[in-house]
């Protein structure tokens, strides 16, 4: 069926190509021409273009020729980088171009390992960057971010942009001069957690970001498909007392199964019968637990019912000198540093005895796939699209 519309219709990517290499063809002349201006007359054209807007297919052309020959006049040069004792040719082929098209139409470009995936983004960021509005380049962690920064460094520079990189450890200050760049790296999470920071905070003088206009996603595979619904969370501890966890551990021991509560082994629940409510009001010296005073003991209660009945020690989970350690039910490997949620956790450590820790409340949370559709504009580059 699919096949058949196709050759009804044509294919939409070979359309496209087709466009692209006529448009090529175009950056190749306007940059042959360029080849004849000195350098104070090309860094006047660069001046000219700034705030020149990409979205404009013909501006796009311009820009991109304006890139191609800033690349040529720093061949040979500082630019060049020393790769498996090469010299490294930075004018970008035409297919590296076609790439840059993708990027800067939006659309995701397919570049396998080796084919220059850090100069094709180099290059569509640095026609981006010329509107004024900042781009972001994201990476998949800190050392891409920052050796890619370094490859395209001198680029920018030769087009009159201004770069910055965000990553682990950097300062308020550190991160709102990066993104106050023409261009920034940075990776996903970075970006993300920025964002979040930004909306929890108290004056504008504190805010790091600024409007997110463009982004450049490389492996958007695994970022956008991969990890799309994946929370980025800020949290801190409740202020709950952890004591009460301790003396429910000790009450739900007098109670009787079936006669005072009921489980559920497939659900791994417990639920409070009539004579377990009346048990627990008599232990707690409540007339109702049922009131909005109470209702948030009942849970609790559950919940320490759920670690003395429904969870078994070194099956369920073990206990070492980390405390109570999760053990994955499908793989029966532990998962340090993971803990169950509504105050499970701290029903567990305090019936095995150990230390309880605070229970956590979540101040702010985003999912990537919603943060990176914040963006006006998003494009993306990996080396797996069509499959």
């Amino acid at each position: 069926m699919l096949k058949w519309i196709e050759s009804l219709l044509g294919d939409p990517i070979k359309k496209d190509l087709e466009r692209f290499k006529k448009l090529v063809d175009i950056v190749n002349i306007q940059e042959i021409a360029l080849q004849n201006l000195s350098e104070e007359e090309f860094q006047d054209a660069v001046k000219q273009e700034k705030g020149t807007q990409y979205q404009i297919e013909e501006n796009r052309i311009r820009l991109l020729a304006l890139a191609k020959n800033a690349c040529r006049r720093l061949l040979d040069t500082e630019f060049s980088v020393i790769r498996n004792n090469e010299k490294w040719n930075m004018i970008p082929f035409d297919v590296q171009i076609i790439g840059a098209l993708a990027l800067l139409e939006g659309k995701i470009s397919e570049m396998k390992t080796g084919e220059g995936k850090t100069l094709v983004a180099g290059i569509a960021a640095s026609v981006g960057a010329f509107s004024g509005n900042g781009v972001h380049v994201v990476t998949v962690n800190d050392y891409l971010a920052q050796r890619d920064m370094a490859w395209m460094n001198p680029l920018f520079e030769k087009l009159g942009h201004s770069v910055g990189v965000v990553v682990h450890g950097k300062t308020s200050i550190e991160r709102r001069n990066a993104y106050n760049s023409d261009i920034t790296y940075g990776t996903n999470n970075e970006f993300g957690f920025d964002y979040l920071r930004d909306n929890m905070a108290q004056r504008k003088e504190d805010l790091v970001q600024r409007h997110l206009s463009f982004a450049i996603v490389d492996e958007v595979d695994s970022i956008l498909i991969d990890e799309a619904r994946t929370p980025l969370i800020i949290s801190a501890p409740a202020e709950e007392s952890t004591q009460k966890y301790i003396q429910y551990a000790h009450l739900v021991q007098d109670l009787t199964l079936e006669k005072d509560y009921t489980i559920d082994e497939k659900q791994k629940t417990a639920i409070l019968t009539e004579s377990g409510v009346a048990q627990m009001e008599k232990f707690l010296g409540i007339e109702n637990i049922y009131t909005d005073k109470g209702f948030a003991e009942v849970h609790h209660i559950e919940q320490a019912l759920r670690s003395l009945c429904c969870f078994q020690k070194d099956i369920d989970y073990v206990v070492n000198q980390e405390g109570v350690v999760i053990v994955d039910e499908f793989t029966g490997r532990m998962m340090p540093g993971r803990r169950y949620s509504g105050g499970l956790h701290q029903a567990l450590e305090a019936k095995e005895g150990v230390e309880v820790k605070r229970e956590s409340k979540t101040l702010a949370s985003i999912t990537f796939q919603n943060y990176f559709r914040l963006y006006d504009h998003l494009s993306g580059m990996t080396g797996t699209a069509e499959t």
